[in-house]
């Protein structure tokens, strides 16, 4: 089975030239469809890139040019952001005849198949050795749940195993999407925010009824957070995680805090009140017979009081 011709992965990328660990884990894990490395103009090792990957596998886009099309949450001036690459995937993608494209990042390390165990004690995992077909199950969902956005889980959402809070809800989707960014060119969207800029993006635009999920099914596992010199590293480093957080308080004050993740390192994190955050609707065919009957016998008693009066 191979992939459309009109999908690709594009690795966002930057300074690590000779350290793309994302494009090493693909090739292990048996992908062989189109691959781009999205690079900015700014980048001091572009010609290194080009060197490595090839001329027509290395997508340079301006940054100043994106930056205007770009919505940076703050006054900084802070240019050493991913957010300004995200957003200049889609217009790469239609300039290269690319209809689907998914988003990851430079350092992932591994793809993981995870399940609950029938007997449902243990959180099972295996690594994908089949990347393709999976991004092909992917991009199905994708296109027949018309979702603006899907994304894989990462490989923290499963500390704890069995008794962690993906697999405790029975694996389903989650209205979240991070790190890993399925897309189309025909459901544009803008990310938002050169700090956190994912979790801006899902809260934002999920307020407002757009469809942004993750099916935890697969995972990825990548180097801890600002353990590596180069992409956004140095920007997050100076800034610190608060500055992180409180960016997507400011987008979304109605239904995301800045607070303490409870455990044995707590650290601060944003915290998303999701019943505040997405429209929660149930659809007419959920409402209970009862209560429809009740409500229409009341409605008629109003109606024939209304008449006797």
């Amino acid at each position: 089975m191979n992939l459309p011709d009109t999908f690709a992965v594009f690795i966002l990328t930057h300074g690590r030239p000779d350290n793309v660990i994302t494009a090493k884990t693909l090739a292990k894990c048996g992908y062989t469809g189109k691959l781009f490395f999205i690079v900015d103009n700014e980048d001091k090792t572009v010609d290194r890139y080009i060197e490595n990957f090839g001329r027509e596998r290395v997508m340079v886009f301006r940054k100043k040019d994106a930056a205007k099309t770009c919505d940076a949450g703050n006054n900084f001036g802070e240019m050493r952001s991913i957010l300004f690459a995200r957003n200049a995937c889609f217009d790469i993608a239609k300039a290269i005849d690319v209809t689907h494209f998914i988003e990851l990042d430079d350092d992932y390390t591994g793809f993981e198949l995870r399940w609950v165990s029938e007997c449902g004690k243990r959180l099972l995992v295996k690594s994908a050795v089949d990347f393709t077909k999976a991004m092909l199950l992917y991009l199905r969902f994708f296109n027949e749940s018309n979702m603006r956005c899907l994304a894989f889980a990462q490989g923290g959402d499963f500390i704890g195993g069995v008794n962690s809070g993906y697999a405790k809800k029975g694996m389903p989707m989650i209205r979240k999407v991070m790190n890993s960014f399925l897309c189309s060119t025909e459901r544009p969207f803008k990310f938002i925010g050169v700090m956190n800029e994912d979790v801006n993006t899902y809260t934002t635009l999920g307020s407002r009824g757009e469809l942004f999920c993750t099916v935890p099914h697969l995972s990825f596992t990548q180097l801890a957070t600002q353990s590596q010199a180069g992409g956004v590293t140095d920007m997050y480093l100076r800034f610190g995680t608060y500055c992180k957080s409180f960016m997507t308080v400011m987008q979304m004050p109605s239904a995301v805090k800045v607070g303490l993740i409870p455990g044995r390192h707590r650290r601060i994190h944003h915290l998303i009140n999701w019943k505040a955050t997405v429209p929660c609707i149930v659809r007419e065919t959920h409402r209970k017979a009862d209560i429809t009957d009740e409500l229409a016998g009341q409605a008629e008693d109003a109606a024939d009081a209304a008449q006797d009066r």
